[in-house]
């Protein structure tokens, strides 16, 4: 069975999804949008007799499904967030858990693609929808080996086309509003192309469809992935146009889900990541396999984990098989040395680090401006003079700061401390008292005291193995 990603627009906020005839027509009308909803989306049986009035049956629990997904109350219910949810702009394939890739994982097997644009749109000009597709798929040359040239004539891997209705692949399309493009994942012929349905008003900005955010998350699904549950991701089901384009990045989800595929990109001279200096060895240079190592911070940055010690940090990757040794400056030359924590927010992409009482922000190489900020933004008493470690949980959208053998907890929606603390570490870390540095990593906190680390599991709230800090750095 060919797999398609087709993206959907499903009915605006302000279209009329109701006939005129009261409050039962208009229920009658929810059950069937929503039955409609779950079976394309959600895999709901077509046989299952229409009905939201049970606290129970496949439909209820289809809901439920559907609202654990895209990040909303699970109620079983289709009240007024789910049903605005349900119509807003999005891809019409089904939707599943997290970066995912098609059935079989299909992925391109080699690592320069050539693509061509068949035909143009007649709202843009030739040299805008051109640009718009370069860009595209920069976003995902960027964090992969892959790498792209256009072919102005004869085969191509990738083909990108503008079409209405019936177009030949039996996935038609069906007038402005609705369907606005669908894609195929890697393989010969058809595979792996993507197609723009023409009845769309196509535009470089938000005054209509935007083209480069529709053709960066079909190229996606033409590389190989599927969908993200993550809101904040390109690959997430629902479409969105963003306010600043011109700084428009990947998300983290993003860039895992297509180098679980692909891996990481080389590391080249010119790589403005790339170490500009060498790693000065002798006396006062720590030795990742000293037993006696320590770290000041440890923290995640875009898939990979960091080990902070003096000037210096190791760099832990997946797709590496040795940690790669740099100095701090090499990479952020306006941060300092001997840093006291750090931790990601990844729905941010960007990484935070402390060092007494002020704190910096950095994407990437670049460090952010207004910063270094003090403590006391965070709502921090002047009597804390620096935090010990810090961690993010991307799930609960919390951030835990240790200071000495007490934490504080703060809240990333409302960027605010939470009240009621501080708590003592061991009261809620049972195993834990005071600590150096911290990190998330599937699901575990790993706490690391001079040279030792302690995994501890939230859900049984029990530290349930200790060992070397630097095991992590293959000693």
């Amino acid at each position: 069975m060919e797999h398609v990603a087709v993206l959907v627009l499903l009915c605006l906020p302000v279209c009329s999804a109701y006939p005129l005839g009261g409050a039962a027509s208009k229920e009658d009308s929810d059950t069937d949008f929503v039955q409609q909803y779950l079976e394309k989306y959600y895999n709901l049986a077509k046989d299952v007799k229409p009905s939201l009035r049970r606290d129970r049956g496949p439909i209820v629990e289809k809901i439920r499904e559907m609202q654990k997904f895209l990040g909303l109350e699970v109620t079983g219910k289709p009240d007024a967030d789910t049903l605005e949810m349900m119509r807003k702009p999005r891809c019409g394939v089904p939707d599943i858990g997290d970066f995912t890739t098609f059935p079989g994982m299909p992925k391109w097997g080699k690592t320069h693609l050539t693509y061509r644009v068949m035909n143009y749109t007649p709202d843009l000009p030739r040299d805008a929808v051109d640009s718009a597709v370069e860009k595209a798929l920069s976003l995902w040359q960027e964090v992969t080996p892959l790498t792209f040239s256009r072919a102005e004539d004869g085969e191509a891997d990738i083909k990108i086309s503008f079409a209405v209705r019936d177009h030949g692949d039996f996935s038609p399309f069906d007038g402005s509003g609705h369907v606005l493009a669908h894609a195929y994942p890697p393989g010969p012929g058809i595979y792996g192309d993507a197609h723009f349905d023409d009845d769309e008003l196509w535009v470089e900005g938000q005054s209509g469809t935007n083209l480069f955010l529709v053709a960066a998350h079909e190229l996606g699904h033409s590389l190989g992935l599927f969908h993200s549950a993550d809101p904040h991701a390109l690959m997430y089901p629902v479409y969105s146009a963003q306010t600043d384009l011109a700084r428009f990045r990947l998300s983290q989800d993003d860039v895992a889900g297509i180098q679980s595929l692909y891996g990481s990109p080389p590391v080249s001279p010119d790589d403005p990541v790339a170490p500009t200096e060498s790693v000065p060895s002798g006396p006062g240079t720590p030795a990742a396999c000293d037993p006696a190592l320590s770290f000041d911070a440890v923290s995640t940055l875009r898939g990979e984990i960091l080990f902070f010690k003096d000037r210096y940090f190791w760099r832990r990757s997946h797709w590496s098989l040795e940690p790669e040794f740099h100095l701090i400056s090499t990479f952020w030359p306006s941060l300092p040395s001997g840093l006291d924590a750090a931790y990601e927010v990844t729905s941010k992409d960007t990484l935070f680090v402390f060092k007494g009482r002020q704190f910096w922000a950095v994407r990437g190489t670049e460090a952010q401006a207004g910063y270094p900020k003090g403590i006391g933004t965070l709502g921090f008493p002047a009597t804390v003079g620096k935090i010990d470690a810090a961690l993010s949980d991307m799930e609960k959208k919390k951030t835990y700061f240790f200071v000495g053998d007490k934490y504080w907890r703060f809240d990333e929606n409302s960027q605010s401390m939470e009240q009621g603390f501080p708590r003592r570490t061991a009261d809620d870390f049972p195993g834990v008292a005071e600590v150096d540095a911290v990190f998330q990593h599937f699901g575990f906190f790993y706490f690391f005291r001079g040279p030792l680390q302690f995994a501890f599991d939230p859900n049984a709230r029990a530290v349930t193995r200790t060992w070397k800090s630097n095991s992590w750095l293959d000693c």
